[in-house]
């Protein structure tokens, strides 16, 4: 079996989703001649006097930053979310459209422009993670707030549009696509089986040990077995946990280590600064329990073959379903390989 996942297409089931990829090793042989693009060695400043989101520079809309000196968090000049939309619905024979409240953040990791989460010091994400840790509480506590993404864009591939280390937080009043399917395979399983999904699949990594990357006492970093993206890798709470305010203190710096570590190894894997869309999935901030979600934080790069070779979601991906070519347990020795070398 094991030969048959490494050799021939086949498609693998997502667990939190319910849907399923095509994986397709045989083509990681075929040569490419599509498109490359030329890496620059960008050394960027501590700070930039053009930059809207270093400390003391004024934003497009005409605030000030104040001289932060930590992470340094502040509402969305640009929001995609609207606290203030009227509540309205709409519906006229098959047009159907409903109103929709939320409130956007921009988190600013460090105050240093040059910096990323890679080469950032754990110490300094742990920071970052503490913040996080209290929008969610503080925002997702809102009247009308029933579900908090915490995410990040880094590079201008994956949509980034300030270099300055930075994440988003968007909250609203429903819970957006993604969330909603986990939400719904989580709750089934719990009650089926009375444990958490998601402990229950690192149970099985653990003992099949093939597409773990890293581990903590708190955490494991490992490649799914589902994974869409090239080197998508995902940090799992070994303790079922529902949302990231239940962390200690010993567990949140933990989780910090996590990410410096995947980053890290991320920025090693091609000698370039890895692009990359981040977030965390957790539970609603509804008012209910929500027992049954085990939290999670999953990366999402789109290099291939190099930091020139992009994996791109066209043709198929786009109206079939997601297709990779490398295996994930080809991404994760490359990549297990690469922590190794961390100091």
């Amino acid at each position: 079996m094991k030969s048959n996942l490494s050799d021939y297409s086949h498609k693998r089931f997502n667990i939190l989703t319910g849907e399923w990829v095509l994986v397709s090793p045989h083509r990681s042989k075929r040569p490419w001649q599509g498109q490359e693009e030329t890496i620059f060695a960008d050394v960027s400043p501590s700070h930039d006097p053009d930059c809207y989101l270093c400390a003391g520079n004024t934003r497009m809309n005409g605030e000030k930053n104040p001289d932060y000196k930590e992470v340094y968090a502040f509402p969305n000049d640009f929001p995609a979310l609207q606290a203030t939309s009227p509540e309205f619905s709409f519906n006229e024979g098959l047009f159907k459209a409903e109103s929709e409240q939320g409130i956007c953040k921009v988190i600013c990791f460090s105050p240093d422009h040059s910096k990323s989460l890679a080469s950032m010091a754990v110490e300094d994400i742990d920071k970052v993670v503490k913040v996080w840790q209290k929008e969610y509480a503080s925002l997702g506590a809102q009247e009308n707030i029933n579900y908090v993404q915490i995410f990040e864009n880094k590079g201008a591939v994956m949509g980034c549009s300030n270099p300055h280390p930075h994440g988003q937080i968007w909250c609203q009043s429903t819970l957006p696509n993604e969330v909603y399917k986990k939400d719904g395979h989580q709750k089934t399983y719990f009650n089926e089986n009375q444990s958490s999904l998601l402990g229950d699949y690192l149970s099985q990594e653990l003992r099949k040990d093939e597409r773990i990357i890293y581990q903590n006492d708190s955490f494991v970093v490992l490649v799914p077995f589902w994974a869409i993206w090239p080197f998508e890798t995902m940090i799992i709470p070994r303790k079922h946990s529902s949302d990231i305010s239940k962390m200690k203190d010993s567990e949140s710096f933990e989780f910090a280590d996590a990410i410096s570590k995947i980053t890290r190894a991320y920025d090693k894997l091609f000698a370039c600064s890895f692009p990359y869309s981040s977030g965390i999935h957790q539970a609603p901030t509804n008012g209910k329990s929500n027992d049954y979600w085990h939290w999670h934080m999953s990366f999402y790069p789109p290099l291939l073959r190099s930091a020139t070779v992009k994996k791109f979601m066209v043709g198929y991906e786009m109206f079939g379903s997601p297709q990779r070519d490398i295996t994930p347990e080809q991404a994760a020795i490359a990549l297990k390989k690469l922590i190794h070398t961390l100091n």
